[in-house]
C-alpha cells in the first residue's frame, strides 16, 4: 500500500508541476494579450479623438475673440443712452456664448478650461469696473471707455488665446 502512495506522488509530481508552468504562461499571456487590446483601443480612441479635441479649441478661442472687448463692443451695440442697460447686454452676451460652448469643456484640459473661465470673469470685471467710474454718464461713453484702456492693456481673453495655441501645438 505504502509503495502504491509513493508511486501514486512520483506519478502526479510530474503533472502538477506542468499544470503550475502552464497556468503561469496562460495567466501571463491572456494578461499581455488584455494590454496589447487596451493598448490598440487607446490609440483607436485617441485618433478618432483629436478632429473633436481640436474641434473644442477652435471654439474656445472663437468664444474668447467673441467676448474680447473689442469685438464685443462693436457686435453688441447698446439700445439706448442707459449705461446700466448696456452693462447688462453686455454681460448677457458673455454668459450666452458661454453656455453654448459649455460642452467643450470635456475635450480640453481642465487647465485649459480655467484659463477661458478667467478670461470670462476678467472681461466681466472690466465691464463692470468701468461702468462703476464716475466719469461714465451714457453707453457711449462706456463703450468707448473699454475701447480706450483696451489700447492700454492687453484684453484678458488675448491670454486665453495665447494659452490655448501653446495648448495645441503640444497635443499635435
Amino acid at each position: 500500500m505504502e509503495i502504491n502512495l509513493v508511486n501514486l506522488a512520483f506519478n502526479l509530481l510530474p503533472a502538477l508541476i506542468v499544470a503550475g508552468i502552464s497556468y503561469s504562461f496562460f495567466s501571463q499571456y491572456t494578461k499581455s494579450e488584455e494590454g496589447r487590446r487596451r493598448f490598440l483601443l487607446h490609440k483607436a480612441n485617441q485618433t478618432s479623438a483629436l478632429p473633436q479635441k481640436l474641434q473644442a479649441y477652435e471654439r474656445l478661442t472663437l468664444f474668447l475673440e467673441r467676448i474680447s472687448p473689442g469685438s464685443l463692443l462693436i457686435r453688441v451695440k447698446p439700445y439706448s443712452d442707459d449705461k446700466n442697460e448696456y452693462e447688462s447686454l453686455l454681460l448677457r452676451s458673455i454668459e450666452q456664448e458661454f453656455e453654448h460652448n459649455l460642452a467643450q469643456q470635456i475635450y480640453v484640459t481642465e487647465e485649459c478650461w480655467n484659463v477661458v473661465r478667467t478670461a470670462k470673469n476678467a472681461t466681466i470685471s472690466i465691464i463692470r469696473k468701468t461702468n462703476m467710474s464716475g466719469k461714465i454718464e451714457n453707453s457711449d461713453r462706456l463703450r468707448e471707455t473699454i475701447l480706450q484702456d483696451l489700447m492700454d492693456n492687453q484684453a484678458p481673453s488675448e491670454a486665453g488665446i495665447t494659452y490655448i495655441k501653446r495648448e495645441v501645438g503640444e497635443l499635435i
